[in-house]
């Protein structure tokens, strides 16, 4: 299907109806195409270029026929800026039949492994977690539970009839730590006590404000080498600029989920992520674009690390360019492309990507330990249909080299259609794998020669690695204090006394503004840079809230609630970095409930030059390049204390 897109395009994976009909703008009419057919029409490139106005009428036309089409996919609009794209796009979903003993007898794998169903009629299962004692945990998004599944023996053969432990819309994402189970849904995190006869104790929940779901709401969970709560996050839409910062990313957590921050961002949908064992680093499994075409975007494997953006929306791949997208603050998307990472390995469009985890048992042969495993449950987006596999990612000394089939043969008749679509992946603590089906509600098991149990310690993930990420720019002085003599000159704020309580409206409890700041002129001044720092925090010493620099020299004052976008273009050129919640621009006070008053140093360096540095910087990034160049430093201070905890 070649379609011409537009500002107002808003129909992602949602807008794929379970009959495989997708709805694209065309001439201001709808346009479907069958879920085994392919579509093509030449775009008319000779119509006259349409003036403001007519885009706007245009806009609004569509918009309100949106309204009455469309209404439960506004969440998914999407933010473009009109270019003509031609995109060759296949709508193709194969059927589902069932999983008879003769399809099941005909999946592949490797010489000498054999597959097997460990539980089947589950209908919708999705994450597994394995305990220690070897007690399996399946959530079922659909069915809005978590089962405890049990083969105490470890011979392909459930001990007793799956039994519910856990009841919550959308449960999802699963993780143990502790002796207690970890349930995400789009919005919350909760936990239980897990009983020694494997059932959960009263959950609580931990976390009520995760982002909304929109078009991923799929949350997953996994602890890290330092003991902290990873969740990933998708992001709303297929690919747009997100007003919340904490959609596409990957979430870092308190195990009490009293504390987070942004681990990582510009990652469209990472479910699959997991620590190699030998390194300590960090691998995921991104989800690429829809509607590029059949080979474009590639899912991407790639390195994560702290700080780091991975290119969406804008850019995608080694060297990828959504053609269809428009950076904030007038950034290019060769800027954006400067300050995000490459991803490492692609894999076949549309394959989606979901559970993720490296092999560290002993059941397998040797080769296969230290590899990852992938479930692809396959998309709707690409003919033929790609996914609905698992596959094996070797790894040579810490580094990726390659993909192989694993687990094949889901896919029959000719690819037209399939017996399973795999998400869940785990293995047992006797080194077996497990997969799970969310079509037929089968788990599969799959062992290697007899298929005998052989446990394995838990692999110990060595820290080192990311705990070097974590506390880097920790436990240092204020940024006032690193620079040492120099000249103060009037700096305040408009919005709150020095040394006074900052108004509610200031928090990111409350409305999260940035306060309205002036300063008089320094003689000489070619920039001004801006660091707030709270020293008082307690994990991050001190936490930054709030870095801006090149702010113009003929700049005397900075207005109440500034956008967050990494340059803004009032103060034209202004750029704004990193805060230590990971997100770009202002981050208001957030100290934990009841703790005493937090102070806030706001601290401006007036600069004999202008900083060459991308946007994104860090604080650290700042003060180096700053170095040598400040005229001057001085600073307000604002107090915040949070009395009350939120409603959410």
């Amino acid at each position: 299907m070649r379609i011409k897109r537009s500002p107002s395009e808003g129909l992602a994976n949602a807008g794929a109806s379970e009959t495989g009909d997708v709805w694209a703008w065309r001439s201001m009419a709808f346009v479907v195409n069958g879920a085994h057919a392919t579509h093509s029409q030449p775009i008319d490139r000779s119509r006259p270029m349409l003036n403001a106005p007519q885009r706007q009428a245009i806009l609004m036309t569509r918009s309100a026929l949106l309204l009455v089409f469309l209404a439960p996919s506004l969440a998914l609009a999407q933010q473009g800026d009109g270019t003509d794209v031609q995109a060759n796009v296949h709508t193709f979903k194969p059927a589902k039949v069932d999983a008879t003993p003769e399809r099941v007898q005909a999946l592949k794998v490797p010489s000498g492994f054999q597959v097997r169903p460990l539980a089947q009629g589950l209908q919708n299962p999705r994450i597994i977690a394995v305990a220690p004692d070897g007690r399996i945990y399946v959530s079922r998004r659909d069915q809005g539970d978590v089962l405890l599944l049990e083969d105490a023996n470890e011979d392909g053969a459930l001990d007793a009839e799956p039994k519910v432990v856990f009841s919550r819309p959308g449960a999802h994402g699963l993780a143990i730590a502790n002796g207690q189970l970890y349930v995400a849904t789009a919005n919350d995190v909760y936990r239980a006590p897990i009983h020694p006869d494997g059932t959960l104790g009263p959950e609580g929940r931990i976390i009520n404000d995760l982002p909304d779901g929109g078009q991923h709401p799929n949350r997953t969970l996994a602890f890290g080498p330092d003991g902290m709560l990873y969740i990933s996050v998708g992001s709303s839409c297929n690919a747009c600029n997100e007003t919340n910062p904490e959609h596409a990313a990957l979430l870092r957590s308190s195990p009490d989920g009293k504390s987070r921050s942004i681990f990582a961002s510009g990652l469209r949908n990472t479910i699959g992520f997991a620590w190699d064992p030998k390194t300590g680093e960090l691998w995921g499994m991104d989800h690429g674009i829809d509607y590029l075409g059949n080979d474009e975007q590639p899912e991407e494997l790639n390195r994560i690390q702290k700080g780091k953006k991975y290119g969406w929306p804008h850019i995608w791949g080694k060297d990828g360019v959504n053609p269809q997208s428009t950076p904030p603050g007038q950034i290019s998307k060769q800027q954006w492309a400067a300050t995000s990472e490459p991803m490492v390995l692609g894999y076949t469009a549309h394959a989606a990507p979901m559970q993720m985890l490296f092999y560290t048992g002993q059941q397998f042969p040797a080769a296969y330990r230290g590899d990852a495993f992938v479930t692809m449950r396959g998309s709707w987006n690409r003919k033929p249909a790609s996914g609905y596999e698992v596959v094996r990612v070797r790894f040579d000394a810490g580094e990726p080299v390659g993909f192989e089939p694993f687990l094949t043969g889901f896919l029959v008749d000719n690819g037209q259609a399939h017996i399973a679509r795999s998400v869940g992946l785990a293995m047992t603590k006797g080194g077996a794998l497990l997969v799970g089906d969310d079509a037929n509600g089968v788990i599969y098991r799959v062992t290697y020669g007899q298929g005998q149990a052989s446990a394995s310690p838990a692999a110990a993930v060595p820290s080192g690695p990311l705990m070097a990420q974590v506390n880097q720019g920790s436990g240092v002085p204020l940024a006032k204090d690193r620079i040492g003599n120099a000249a103060a000159f009037q700096f305040r704020s408009p919005s709150f006394p020095s040394g006074q309580a900052l108004p509610p409206r200031f928090s990111a409890y409350h409305d999260d503004a940035s306060p309205a700041l002036s300063w008089s002129p320094v003689p000489g001044a070619k920039s001004y840079a801006l660091i707030m720092e709270d020293p008082d925090a307690a994990n991050v010493k001190p936490f930054v809230h709030w870095v801006a620099y090149n702010i113009p020299a003929t700049t005397q004052s900075l207005r109440e609630g500034l956008p967050v976008d990494p340059r803004l273009l009032k103060p034209e050129g202004m750029l704004q970095g990193a805060n230590s919640r990971g997100s770009v621009g202002y981050f208001g006070p957030k100290p934990p409930v009841e703790d005493p008053p937090h102070h806030y140093h706001f601290q401006l360096l007036a600069l004999d030059t202008v900083l060459d540095l991308k946007a994104g910087a860090t604080r650290d990034e700042v003060l180096k390049a700053a170095k040598d160049h400040i005229l001057g430093v001085s600073e307000t201070v604002g107090t915040y204390q949070q009395t009350a905890a939120p409603l959410k």
